[in-house]
Parts: C-alpha cells; sequence; structure tokens
C-alpha cells in the first residue's frame, strides 16, 4: 500500500524535487494552491522517488493526480487500485499521457474511459509575449495598457511584499462586491478563495511566492502573485484589480510578466471555469498552450 499523509508545509521540499522538474505545468500541481486550499480538498500526498501522488475524496470516493514524467507503470496503477478500494479515478491527466495510459490499459485487458474536462483546461501563454504586448494578436490588449500608461503617467510598479498585504485585502474586498453583486451565486467561492489567498499570505516566504502590485496616486489598484509549477513555468494563482480603473487588469499582465526573470518562460494563467466572460477574456490574449485535462476511470 502507499503511504499517504496530510499534505503540509513540510513536504515542500520532497514535493518540489520532483514536481519542478516533472514537465507537468498543470496548476494543480503547484504547491502554494496545494497549500493554500488544503482546508478545502483535504489533499493527501505520497512521494515517490520519481513522481507525487496526491489523493483528494470526491462523492465520498478517493480520487488521484499523478505529477510525473511520463506515465504511470502498471504497478503503480496497481498500487492505487488497491488503495482505493473503490473503481479508480484518476484526475489531471494531459491528452498525451491520457492515450499512452489508454493504450497500456488495452495491451493489458483493462477497461478505462477518458473525459475530457474542457472547462478545467489551463491557459499558457510565453512570458516575453505578455512583457512585450508585441505582434497584431496583441494589438487590442497593448492598446489597453497604452491607454492607461496616458492616463496614469506616475503610475508605480511594486513587487508585492508582506508590508502590502493590507491594500491587497482591501482591493480585493472592492473585488469581491463587484463580483458578488454580478454573481450572487458565487458567495462560497468567493470567500473560500479570500481564505486560500490568506493562507498563502501567512507563509509567503515559505512558499516561495513572488508577486506584484501597482499604484496610483499611493493607491493599490491592482495586485497578482504566482509560484512555480515546473521550473520554467509560474503559476499566476490571482490578479485582482480595481474594476473602476480602466487598463488596471491589462497593466498589472504585463508589467508582472516584465519584472519577471527570463528563465520564466510560461506563465500558466489557469482555467476559465467554464465561464463564458473570463473564457472570451483568456482566449483573448491567445495562448500558446491550452493544457488539456482529462478525467480517466477504471473499470
Amino acid at each position: 500500500m502507499l503511504d499517504f499523509h496530510h499534505l503540509t508545509l513540510a513536504d515542500r521540499e520532497a514535493y518540489q524535487a520532483v514536481s519542478l522538474k516533472s514537465g507537468r505545468r498543470n496548476c494543480n500541481f503547484t504547491f502554494a494552491n496545494l497549500i493554500g486550499w488544503q482546508f478545502w480538498f483535504q489533499t493527501e500526498v505520497c512521494v515517490l522517488p520519481d513522481a507525487v501522488v496526491l489523493r483528494f475524496h470526491l462523492d465520498g470516493a478517493p480520487a488521484y493526480m499523478l505529477c510525473m514524467a511520463g506515465t504511470p507503470s502498471c504497478e503503480l496503477l496497481q498500487a492505487l487500485c488497491e488503495d482505493s478500494g473503490h473503481r479508480l479515478t484518476l484526475l489531471g491527466l494531459e491528452d498525451d499521457a491520457a492515450l499512452q495510459l489508454q493504450q497500456n490499459a488495452c495491451r493489458e485487458g483493462i477497461n478505462i474511459t477518458v473525459e475530457p474536462r474542457r472547462n478545467q483546461y489551463d491557459y499558457l501563454y510565453r512570458r516575453a509575449d505578455l512583457a512585450s504586448m508585441a505582434g497584431g494578436k496583441l494589438k487590442a490588449k497593448r492598446n489597453h495598457v497604452n491607454k492607461f500608461r496616458s492616463e496614469h503617467p506616475d503610475f508605480v510598479y511594486r513587487p508585492l511584499e508582506p508590508a502590502l498585504f493590507d491594500e491587497c485585502r482591501r482591493l480585493t474586498a472592492l473585488w469581491q462586491e463587484e463580483t458578488h453583486h454580478d454573481n450572487p451565486d458565487y458567495g462560497d467561492t468567493l470567500a473560500a478563495e479570500h481564505r486560500a489567498m490568506e493562507n498563502v499570505f501567512a507563509h509567503w516566504d515559505e512558499l516561495g511566492m513572488v508577486g506584484g502590485s501597482i499604484f496610483v496616486d499611493g493607491a493599490m489598484v491592482a495586485f497578482t502573485y504566482g509560484s512555480l509549477v515546473t521550473d520554467d513555468t509560474l503559476d499566476v494563482c490571482v490578479e485582482k484589480a480595481d474594476r473602476t480603473v480602466d487598463g488596471a487588469f491589462s497593466i498589472i499582465n504585463q508589467q508582472f510578466a516584465a519584472h519577471l526573470p527570463e528563465s520564466i518562460l510560461y506563465l500558466n494563467r489557469e482555467e476559465d471555469m467554464g465561464l463564458p466572460g473570463l473564457r472570451k477574456a483568456k482566449l483573448s490574449y491567445h495562448p500558446d498552450i491550452l493544457l488539456t485535462y482529462n478525467a480517466v476511470y477504471f473499470a
């Protein structure tokens, strides 16, 4: 049987020794996300020499995510089946991994079902593209940035640090009030997101977070933060802006990308959750990679 325990900050070094080298850029593998949302998912972890296995409980049954290079071995799958005691469910497999798993299962005479989860696909962008906003595809975004610069020529970009967290809370409360007004059914989700953010703030340095903020006339109008999901990809966990300030979202997006090191090749701006407006917004930035997400069910 695999040895699972509740994920804690003490797991970071062992977890990231595998995850950062895995090549799996799925935002669900970002250690900071897992810690921030631990209260919600009650995530458990088993760290192996070449893989990390995450276990969640959905509708009373366990489901697993595998952070590893390549396809899980038959031995690992057998161990997961024995651990589950239910029909084995794997989450978060990209198309290549799901296809290889399906082929391996067919050879072994195992029946599995692969279910694409479009609402959970991640949007990955080249950091350099977002930093420069160059080219015809990003002309509209570049215009938003230029308009913001012309209207607020004295704006200030500041790296995010604990001294600015109260300003982040103020801006988040404003953003949540507007969002809840437009989407009254999101109350629980907004409350959970706020709690996840506070968990990250409480362990900012321990989690290796990096963030940025925009100030206009001494007040924060936008902020964002993220953490590495692989050595060359940063997961943008949170982005908030004052909706009354035209171009605030565009400028924090561009400035954050411009202030990151060149070693960061991609920004994972996470999923759209099936929300039409959010999907339209993410597609309008022309992602370089639409990172697929499949659930796999064993018979």
